[in-house]
């Protein structure tokens, strides 16, 4: 690879701020890294999935341990706490016109689906971990939902 180029492409990490740059022309490979100031927040660039799936596994597992013993106090006092186990869009439905999977007040097996979340365009179905009665939905159809978030109470 030329020395001109790669002047521009080290002036270009500089300047921009992104922390990471990796360029592959035919045989050649370089990889420059901006350790001297990190790369302003919604300016990050990942050039490589794979720092991306790590960086999102990291956070998933460190919150598990502490969210348990939060889930299992309440658990004792009002009944088991269906969680979502995802970011999506809650449904109550499987499509509009069709009546809600499950209501206030209604009894539900173990296996028997909770809601729709629908994350990235793909439809999943959420299903109850213990039997037991609705007594509480936490949410409303068509909101947003966390990791984590609690969704239904089943006594």
């Amino acid at each position: 690879m030329d020395l001109r180029k790669l002047k521009t492409l080290i002036d270009l990490v500089s300047e921009s701020g992104i922390s990471e740059l990796e360029v592959n022309e035919g045989e050649d490979r370089v990889r420059i890294v901006n350790a001297g100031s990190p790369a302003p927040a919604g300016q990050m660039v990942y050039t490589n999935p794979a720092p991306a799936q790590a960086m999102h596994a990291t956070p998933a597992a460190t919150p598990a341990p502490t969210a348990a013993p939060a889930a299992e106090a309440p658990a004792e006092e009002t009944g088991f706490i269906a969680r979502s186990p995802m970011v999506g869009t809650f449904y109550r439905a499987p499509n509009p016109e069709s009546p809600n999977f499950v209501n206030v007040g209604d009894t539900v097996k173990v296996g028997q689906t909770l809601c729709i979340i629908e994350a990235m365009k793909l439809l999943n179905e959420i299903e109850s971990e213990q039997a037991g009665v609705i007594k509480e939905i936490l949410c409303e159809n068509g909101q947003g939902v966390e990791f984590d978030q609690p969704l239904f109470v089943i006594a």
